[in-house]
């Protein structure tokens, strides 16, 4: 009688650190995993980064992994197939998406290469050294996520995806200001929050905003988030604001930055672009 060998189904990575601290690493079978293949310590170390960005941002592009993980696309490809595999990202065209709650995915695709491109711009701004303060915006969650080469840097935020983010940078020191979670908006808010500021002497603070109107300045979705905010900002040398062009000329309920009180406006457009001019007497723009 002829034998026939079974195929084996191709298989997920997982893995999670027990109480002793110890790595434990197992396979699950996954029906029609594409690319399912073994990996050794680099491609495990580089499969739970990805992970931990699609947590905090999103979502990812091959690409931009490709050249961070110093890997082929190929590469990355079969990374995002285990991740698909297990059940926590879904493949789109050109990288991944999250699967997660739909409040927070709506959140950072709207608008996404605006604020892609914000995020470009916010990184050379940073500076080395010292301390900065970072809002708990999708906007800002970009900014965190590029910021793997930064060395001794402290970053202080009131928004906890954007905490963890930072969790993955040697050079950063995370701090994160405690209060009450506003899930709406991901931040947290309150006595404690406001508190934080001044705690610490920021060199510059990140910040974006609901809304900016030329004459009353940025405003929020609530009274909460402006006092946080603006608690910040009061420790902070200067305030940079990024909002993407979608939200010039509106206003929200709660008043927050007069133009007066921010260093820098940086939007996706070009500087010289049209729609900037009306604040273009008012406050230095990126």
């Amino acid at each position: 009688m002829a034998l026939t060998r079974r195929k084996r189904a191709p298989r997920s990575l997982s893995w999670l650190i027990d109480d002793s601290g110890h790595l434990q690493i197992r396979f699950v079978a996954v029906a029609g995993l594409r690319g399912a293949a073994s990996l050794n310590l680099d491609g495990i170390e580089r499969l739970e980064s990805i992970r931990r960005r699609l947590d905090v941002t999103g979502a990812v592009e091959i690409v931009e992994l490709a050249a961070e993980h110093a890997v082929s696309k190929m590469t990355i490809r079969r990374d995002l197939d285990v991740l698909v595999g297990e059940g926590v990202a879904h493949r789109v065209r050109g990288g991944a998406t999250a699967i997660g709650p739909q409040q927070f995915a709506e959140r950072y695709d709207h608008h996404a290469k605006a604020k892609a491109r914000i995020s470009e711009k916010l990184i050379e701004l940073v500076g080395a050294g010292g301390a900065i303060g970072i809002d708990a915006s999708t906007t800002m969650q970009r900014l965190a996520a590029r910021l793997s080469s930064a060395r001794d840097l402290t970053v202080l935020t009131n928004g906890p995806d954007t905490f963890r983010s930072l969790h993955t940078h040697p050079g950063v020191t995370a701090l994160l200001t405690g209060g009450a979670l506003n899930a709406e908006t991901g931040s947290l808010i309150g006595p404690l929050a406001v508190r934080a500021g001044d705690q610490l002497l920021l060199r510059r603070f990140f910040v974006s905003a609901a809304a900016l109107d030329p004459d009353l300045g940025s405003s929020e979705v609530s009274l909460a988030e402006a006092e946080v905010k603006l608690a910040l900002a009061a420790s902070a040398s200067e305030v940079v604001l990024a909002v993407d062009s979608s939200k010039l000329g509106h206003r929200s309920p709660a008043r927050c930055f007069e133009l007066s009180n921010v260093s820098i406006l940086v939007t996706e457009l070009e500087p010289g672009n049209p729609r900037l001019d009306p604040y273009r007497d008012l406050v230095q723009l990126i």
